[in-house]
C-alpha cells in the first residue's frame, strides 16, 4: 500500500459533535503518562467526527473519529483518539504508520432521508440526513443530522496527542470551513467497540461544509514509560 507523505490536505464535508464523557470511562484507554483534562468535575470533552473527503483531497475516503477526551502531556494539550475508522486501505496504513492512529476499515452509508409532510412540531424532531458506519454485520454507530441553513466561513485549529512505537506524538489539524450549528441524534449500539464510552445525545453539533483540512506531520515530544503501548 502507498500513501502520501504529510501534511495531508483533505477537502469535503464533516459533522462534529461535542459531548461530555466520564473520565472514569476513558482512563483505561489512555496511557498513564497523560493527564486527562477535566472540563467539568469528573468529565472530559470528547465527541464524534464524521467526514466525507472527495475531489481535491490527497486521498478520497469517509472517516469516523471517536475522541475519548482531552489530554495533556508536558505542557501540550490535545484530543485523544480512541477509535478511528475509514473506508480506504491507504488511509489505514498512513494513519497507523505516520500518526500512530488505530485506524480500521469500516463501511459507510451516507443517505438523504425522505421527509413527508409534517407539522412544525414534528419537523423539529426529524432529520434530513443519516450516515451509518458498519464493520461486517456489526453497526458501530448511526448518526442522523440536518445541514445548516446558513453558516460562517471560519478557520479552526486543533491538536492531537498519540503514541507510536513507544514515542509520544503531537500534531496539528488546521481547518477552514463554513461552520453552522445543527440538530442531530447519535445512536451507538451495545455491540459497538466504543459503546462503553457512554456517548449520549450531543451537547453541540457543528456542520462543517466546504471543509479544507490539513493534517500536519507529527512531532515526537516524549516517550512512554509504561509497558502498555497504545496505538502502536
Amino acid at each position: 500500500m502507498t500513501y502520501p507523505s504529510p501534511p495531508w490536505t483533505l477537502q469535503g464535508y464533516a459533522i462534529q459533535t461535542l459531548q461530555l464523557i466520564d473520565i472514569e470511562r476513558v482512563r483505561s484507554l489512555i496511557p498513564p503518562e497523560f493527564d486527562i483534562v477535566s472540563l467539568w468535575p469528573g468529565k472530559t470533552l470528547g465527541g464524534v467526527y464524521l467526514s466525507l473527503y472527495g475531489s481535491g483531497s490527497v486521498l478520497e475516503y469517509s472517516e469516523l473519529i471517536v475522541v475519548a477526551g482531552r489530554v495533556r502531556y508536558s505542557g501540550k494539550t490535545g484530543g485523544w483518539i480512541s477509535h478511528i475508522y475509514v473506508d480506504n486501505h491507504d488511509s489505514v496504513a498512513g494513519g497507523r504508520e505516520i500518526w500512530g492512529l488505530p485506524k480500521e476499515i469500516a463501511e459507510f452509508t451516507w443517505e438523504k432521508c425522505e421527509r413527508p409532510k409534517v407539522t412544525l412540531r414534528e419537523r423539529s424532531t426529524r432529520y434530513q440526513h443519516q450516515v451509518t458506519v458498519r464493520q461486517g454485520e456489526n453497526t458501530l454507530c448511526r448518526f442522523s443530522y440536518n445541514h445548516a441553513k446558513f453558516g460562517w466561513q471560519v478557520p479552526l485549529n486543533d491538536n492531537v496527542l498519540s503514541t507510536l512505537s513507544g514515542n509520544i506524538l503531537y500534531f496539528n489539524g488546521d481547518f477552514k470551513s463554513r461552520l453552522g450549528l445543527v440538530g442531530s441524534q447519535l445512536e451507538v449500539p451495545p455491540e459497538s467497540p466504543f459503546a462503553n464510552l457512554g456517548l449520549k445525545q450531543p451537547w453541540l453539533t457543528l456542520d462543517m461544509d466546504k471543509l479544507c483540512l490539513t493534517a500536519g506531520a507529527p512531532e515526537v515530544v516524549g516517550q512512554l514509560n509504561s509497558s502498555l503501548i497504545i496505538h502502536a
